[in-house]
């Protein structure tokens, strides 16, 4: 089952409207990302048990409070290259993550074929993932969302969660289709956040308006 969650804070979108803008330097451009994962991340600590609890203050006083019970059962995964800036924000949130990496791409040269590219997967290091796991896919940009079906296929191999969240920039209503038939056939819940939905996939499969290449952009083409 797919859950969509759109991220519509004030803080979010003009973040978003900074890197929408093309004068927008590298630099800036990649702390903009970092800035949205944290966003993201604090959005998708919601969905996580809490439970109550007790301390003691400096005072000597007694004061109720709560504590996040599966911050140390996350596993963060990047889709490299563009999504590790988004990572970095999302591990200021979720500290004792461990991560892993997939490195994949669109073949591109091959074209685009009914809004799918073949994707070619270089390099995949996941930890184990256990049924208490909390499994986040980082990955910028999901346009036709072939990438992030094939990152979810190699993920589930190395184990079923207990809950997914797939983080993201922008999605387009082509990816959020493929998703929700993916995490059917996979039989996961899936959260899916993001900041924005943008109509369309051109025939480049570039996301518009979006905000171009983010890996180039965020690391140089």
């Amino acid at each position: 089952m797919l859950k969509v969650n759109i991220v519509d804070h004030p803080y979010a979108q003009a973040i978003l409207t900074t890197l929408r803008d093309r004068r927008t330097p590298q630099i800036e451009f990649r702390k903009g990302l970092v800035r949205l994962g944290r966003v993201l991340g604090l959005e998708m600590v919601k969905e996580l048990e809490v439970e109550e609890c007790e301390v003691e203050t400096p005072l000597g006083v007694r004061a109720r409070g709560v504590r996040i019970k599966d911050l140390d059962q996350v596993v963060i995964v990047t889709v490299l290259r563009a999504a590790w800036p988004l990572t970095e924000g999302l591990v200021k949130v979720f500290f004792n993550a461990k991560q892993g990496v997939i490195v994949a791409r669109r073949v591109e040269e091959k074209g685009m074929r009914d809004y799918e590219f073949e994707v070619d997967v270089a390099y995949v290091k996941v930890p184990a993932i256990g049924p208490e796991s909390t499994v986040v896919l980082s990955d910028v940009m999901v346009a036709t969302g072939s990438t992030a079906e094939r990152a979810l296929l190699e993920v589930v191999k190395h184990g079923k969660a207990k809950r997914y969240f797939l983080a993201s920039v922008i999605v387009t209503p082509i990816a959020i289709a493929r998703l929700k038939r993916v995490s059917e056939e996979l039989g996961i819940d899936l959260a899916l956040y993001a900041v924005a939905i943008d109509p369309v996939v051109n025939e480049r499969g570039y996301i518009v308006p979006g905000l171009g290449d983010a890996g180039d952009r965020a690391f140089g083409s």
